[in-house]
């Protein structure tokens, strides 16, 4: 079952609603507009997070986020099939 939904009258750039109403697909523009804002929320609740990890913890270092990268990537490599590279 899909959640209640209100309608909301918004303003934006037209040139931005133009963009997204052309790339919104069969679902329509409210469903791509309420994708987005729902993606903008998820973001603002992590930058919290990082607020908080980091008021405790310190800011992360651009050496620490590198080794993770590379952890990363190397992981990816080692699960990709037959030996391809993942990207």
């Amino acid at each position: 079952m899909s959640e209640p939904t209100g309608k909301y009258s918004i303003t934006m750039p037209r040139d931005i609603a133009e963009a997204a109403k052309a790339r919104s697909g069969p679902s329509g523009l409210s469903a791509y507009v309420a994708a987005a804002v729902a993606r903008q929320i998820e973001r603002d609740n992590l930058n919290e997070l990082i607020q908080v990890a980091e008021a405790e913890h310190g800011p992360v270092t651009d050496e620490e986020i590198q080794a993770l990268r590379d952890l990363l990537h190397h992981a990816r490599q080692e699960q990709a099939p037959d030996g391809a590279h993942a990207a």
